[in-house]
């Protein structure tokens, strides 16, 4: 997937970050996503490295109010955001271009899924039109139960699978963004039209 940040680009964003105001660091990845759409919400283990980076070089301090620890720009950390305008505005331009390239890869994959998903379930109708005679009634009506309970599973492990990826990704301090859980329903929406599609072909 197409990079968000160039080489050394973030730290110089992080610190105009903190020009804009204080910020713990929970904060700052926040603010990240919010600024690309939430295609780059970066890990606790790449803010704070970055952050004890510019504390150690005198661009930034650190202090705790309760639980969190806030980071505030020192004058010298002002002074280079000053003197470093033009690179950020060449950092905004490119995150701009950054961010549509991921969104057209992410829009491209979903096209992509739904192509193999309907390609799978028109074959799936074809293999069922070439399929010989059903078995009789008592034996239809066995594999149809077998096969539906086999469709309940498919569902409750791809639900399974989905929920423990969310979850695992919010423990972990990323966050979700809205065109992301938008892309998933309409990916669904796409997926239960198919299926109704070719039941009602079937």
């Amino acid at each position: 997937m197409t990079p968000v940040f160039s080489h050394g680009d973030l730290r110089l964003y992080l610190l105009s970050l903190l020009d804009e105001a204080p910020r713990h660091g929970y904060d700052l990845m926040q603010a990240l996503s919010d600024r690309t759409g939430g295609t780059y919400t970066p890990s606790a283990g790449t803010i704070y490295p970055r952050l004890s980076k510019l504390e150690e070089e005198g661009l930034v301090t650190k202090s705790v109010d309760g639980r969190k620890t806030v980071y505030a720009i020192t004058e010298d950390g002002r002074a280079e955001v000053a003197a470093r305008t033009g690179e950020l505005e060449g950092i905004e331009s490119d995150l701009a271009d950054s961010v549509r390239l991921i969104a057209q890869e992410v829009r491209g994959n979903v096209r992509e899924a739904m192509k193999s998903l309907r390609a799978d379930l028109a074959a799936a109708a074809r293999a069922d039109r070439d399929a010989p005679p059903p078995p009789p009634a008592d034996d239809e009506r066995t594999e149809t139960r077998e096969l539906v309970r086999r469709a309940d599973g498919v569902i409750t492990q791809f639900r399974t699978q989905v929920r423990a990826d969310l979850r695992t990704h919010v423990a972990h301090g990323g966050t979700l963004s809205t065109s992301l859980v938008d892309a998933l329903e309409r990916a669904l929406d796409d997926a239960a039209r198919e299926v109704t599609r070719a039941l009602r072909d079937d």
